[in-house]
């Protein structure tokens, strides 16, 4: 058993692509990745899973087809299984996503922005 700390930071400096996700943990079957973030993302959905943004630095704006939500420093949304969405970053945004093991950033869009799974930092 590993006892030390996941340091968000630390591991933020490790990596400078945007949008490639890195697993920083595991708890059962979920995964919480760190992600840089800046411009336009695709529009995609998950169509078994509820997807959580949790932003650390910076601001993140989640298009909707019918809205959006603006998040900041230290707020969450959680966008249901099944919702289009479109991340957005202004400027360089540092986040968080939880989501279950295996599930692919793009969803069934696909396309030049899709990583990896299991990238660990």
């Amino acid at each position: 058993m590993d006892y030390n700390a996941i340091n968000f930071k630390d591991k933020f400096k490790k990596f400078t692509e945007h949008w490639s996700p890195r697993v920083v943990a595991e708890m059962n079957d979920y995964q919480f990745k760190l992600v840089k973030v800046e411009g336009e993302f695709v529009w995609h959905d998950h169509p078994d899973t509820d997807e959580v943004f949790i932003v650390i630095e910076g601001e993140l704006i989640i298009e909707f087809r019918d809205g959006q939500v603006t998040l900041k420093s230290g707020e969450m949304f959680v966008i249901p299984k099944g919702v289009e969405h479109k991340p957005v970053a202004p400027s360089e945004c540092k986040i968080m996503i939880v989501e279950p093991k295996g599930v692919v950033n793009t969803g069934d869009a696909g396309g030049q922005l899709t990583a990896q799974n299991d990238v660990w930092v």
